[in-house]
């Protein structure tokens, strides 16, 4: 099983993703968690924040994602994953995948900025800020769209659910 739960930046991937893994862990079942934040880091300076540098990250994940389901790892992944064709490609090429969108308002969004990222844009400090100047293409197929606009204990309740997809 792959879970795979997008969003712009500040709508809680991360968050999700690992309330999910550590129920899931919980229980005595293995999973894997694949952070886009982390992959990052692991591939390097290689992969900067323009379109290009960001499909080269999707299409490296997607792969990652796709060699561990063949070998029946369940794996949940936080990712922005702005591109429907990756998406596309895993509805394709992944034997049980489970899309979940992240939507929250941008000003909610703008607020949060744990990273800093909406006012740097803002500020005129960086550029290709997914949201922004760059297009987040909204999936046509989630599997589960999950609005987080309110608090986070609210927001949470919702991994009990995702994790009973692994059991």
């Amino acid at each position: 099983m792959i879970v795979w739960i997008i969003g712009l930046s500040g709508t809680g991937k991360t968050t999700l993703a690992t309330e999910v893994v550590k129920i899931v862990r919980g229980k005595g079942q293995k999973v894997v968690l694949i952070d886009g934040d982390v992959m990052r880091k692991v591939f390097g300076s290689e992969n900067d924040h323009s379109i290009s540098g960001r499909k080269k990250n999707a299409e490296r994940i997607c792969a990652l994602c796709g060699m561990l389901d063949d070998q029946g790892i369940d794996v949940v992944c936080s990712f922005l994953s702005m591109f429907e064709e990756s998406r596309e490609w895993n509805r394709k090429n992944l034997n049980n995948y489970f899309e979940i969108y992240l939507k929250t308002n941008m000003s909610i969004l703008k607020s949060r900025d744990q990273k800093g990222l909406y006012s740097a844009f803002e500020k005129g400090e960086i550029n290709n800020v997914v949201g922004l100047d760059l297009k987040f293409e909204e999936p046509k197929k989630p599997d589960l769209i999950i609005e987080n606009n309110g608090t986070k204990t609210i927001f949470l309740k919702s991994a009990n659910e995702i994790s009973n997809l692994f059991l």
